[in-house]
């Protein structure tokens, strides 16, 4: 099964949209293995996004991902990386479709609510960063029989 990591992020949680974002997907039928409230330090903040240090907005990811509280996950399930960017949406909600997480509760690309992995090795080193091996929970929720030949 593969997994992927996903970040309810600071605007997200202000606006009490957690529950939402974990509903649809577990009404997708994937698997929840990991869970964490919690705030974000700057060193992780800058792990996280390392990838663009060198760009000009750098300073304000980590700014706006440290200025409040996150819901960090591991999500499991065939094609979860491909099915959350669906139902994520795109980076800008102005571009995001109805139906996705930021093309219904986006605002802004800087305010856009979740952050998904967007590819196997990022979700696993995303997942390595975030969560300790001994904090993701392996198991085989009753429905799985359901969903999967």
């Amino acid at each position: 099964m593969e997994r992927t990591f996903l970040a309810i992020k600071p605007d997200g949680v202000q606006r009490k949209l957690v529950g939402e974002i974990i509903r649809r997907f577990e009404t997708k039928g994937f698997t929840l293995v990991a869970l964490k409230f919690m705030n974000v330090s700057r060193e992780l903040a800058q792990a996280h996004y390392d990838v663009h240090r060198e760009r000009p907005f750098f300073a304000s990811l980590i700014d706006f991902i440290t200025s409040g509280p996150v819901v960090a996950m591991v999500w499991e399930g065939d094609g979860v990386i491909a099915s959350a960017r669906k139902l994520i949406g795109a980076t800008n909600p102005l571009n995001s479709e109805p139906g996705t997480i930021r093309g219904d509760f986006g605002v802004n690309t800087g305010r856009n609510i979740i952050h998904g992995s967007d590819a196997p090795e990022t979700a696993k080193n995303e997942i390595a960063l975030w969560f300790k091996e001994e904090e993701l929970v392996n198991w085989a929720p009753e429905i799985k029989g359901w969903l999967y030949e």
